[in-house]
């Protein structure tokens, strides 16, 4: 009998303990980036343009599957209208006039397709390429910290149109689920490049569930201030920086992945998730909360047939990048083939008080040069020592993404969870 229980024992623990390790990195019993992705948008045949989206829309308006739509110029969703858009609908992005879709301050955006009929943003060429288009950008009344209140978006756009921020963090502007917006981030003339999806002061009423971005010239998803709370984002080789948090931002991200190529990044290098207060700091309300990024369960990973050789060759940066007077909790996540995995700003003094606002634990920190270190320094003893601690339960680990991921390499249908029965992980 005590053999019997002694069997049971051992049995419930080796399965406890792969269960435990197998919630590092985005998670699910099932393959959720099944049916609703596409990893090869540039063969994908959407079809010629039936009707064209252009100016003001100021009523509630529907789009429906049946046609396919073309952005025409900047499109403002304006006068608190609704536009909804049907399961399976393909809206194309006009290249020749930066087709971009602005959803004013009081609007809403409800584009809530389907696992089996997603709602499709793309480019309207025949041969697309980062930078088509535009892209997407929603705008609420949630809290940011400049003063004043209010801001309003850059580029070539109205800016009485385009201001964002309030006092109501409870807002929604709206809901996106099982959406990919693919080939977007066009660069105006003398300014930086649009954002695949840009969030400037999204409530948290918002429903962002289930958004593929794919090969963004510009940062993939930004959020400007705000309270948004993303689920099973996804930043698909974009040249931009996959998942920027700024301007106060008290988000939630969870269950989200970012794929990076070595030869498809801006000179701002390989960075997955940026979160910082703001760009200048004479602009911030240091009475207003400063951004607090809460990411569970991410999985970054550079897709690199030679890891190594592209970090000599100075093609790869950081995954993770945190600025001074902002926080991040960063858990169970998973880290794969950066230079190094996280970078802590030059300007971020390395005491208790300042780690305490940065918090990273439960982590799978695998084929990366290098773990944590502050800007610029070679020598990370300080922080290795701190989070190296067996308190965090941070694990680390050398092997190739083929072997690290379930099915890395599957050109339809990869799998970026942890495939943890095939190696051993290691705490040193």
């Amino acid at each position: 009998m005590k053999n019997v229980f002694l069997i049971i024992w051992v049995f419930l623990a080796v399965v406890c303990n792969v269960n435990a390790q197998q919630e590092k990195g985005i998670i699910g019993s099932s393959n959720w980036l099944n049916n609703w992705t596409e990893f090869k948008p540039g063969k994908a045949d959407y079809g010629e343009a039936t009707q064209i989206l252009a100016g003001n829309i100021a009523v509630n308006t529907k789009l429906v599957k049946k046609e396919v739509y073309i952005i025409q110029g900047n499109v403002y969703v304006t006068n608190n209208a609704i536009l909804t858009i049907e399961p399976g609908t393909v809206i194309l992005g006009d290249s020749e006039s930066k087709g971009t879709l602005i959803v004013t301050k009081g609007a809403q955006l409800i584009a809530e397709g389907l696992e089996t009929d997603p709602i499709v943003f793309t480019s309207n060429k025949s041969l697309k390429k980062a930078g088509d288009w535009g892209g997407i950008v929603i705008l609420g009344d949630a809290p940011i910290n400049k003063f004043g209140t209010y801001s309003s978006v850059n580029y070539d756009l109205d800016p009485s149109l385009t201001t964002y921020g309030g006092l109501n963090p409870a807002s929604s502007s709206g809901a996106l689920k099982f959406v990919r917006i693919e080939y977007a981030g066009k660069k105006p003339r003398g300014l930086e490049n649009f954002n695949a999806l840009l969030l400037g002061g999204i409530g948290n009423k918002t429903i962002l569930e289930n958004i593929m971005v794919s090969y963004a010239a510009g940062d993939a998803f930004e959020v400007l201030g705000g309270e948004p709370i993303m689920t099973k984002m996804v930043s698909y080789k974009s040249n931009g920086i996959d998942f920027k948090f700024t301007l106060g931002s008290q988000a939630k991200i969870d269950n989200s992945l970012a794929v990076r190529s070595s030869y498809l990044t801006s000179s701002s290098g390989s960075r997955c998730l940026d979160v910082s207060s703001y760009a200048k700091k004479e602009e911030v309300d240091f009475t207003k909360k400063q951004t607090l990024v809460t990411a569970t369960n991410l999985t970054l990973v550079n897709d690199s047939e030679n890891i190594d050789a592209d970090i000599k060759a100075g093609l790869v940066k950081e995954a993770v990048y945190v600025s001074e007077n902002s926080s991040l909790v960063l858990r169970k996540s998973v880290i794969s083939g950066f230079n190094p995995a996280v970078v802590l700003d030059n300007k971020i003094e390395i005491n208790d008080k300042n780690l305490k606002k940065i918090r990273i634990e439960e982590m799978y920190i695998n084929f990366c040069n290098g773990n944590i270190f502050t800007e610029g320094s070679d020598n990370n003893e300080d922080l290795e020592g701190y989070y190296g601690n067996s308190v965090f339960f941070n694990l680390y680990s050398k092997t190739t993404n083929l072997e690290t991921f379930n099915d890395f390499a599957n050109p339809k249908r990869p799998d970026f969870r942890l495939a943890l029965s095939k190696f051993t992980a290691s705490s040193k």
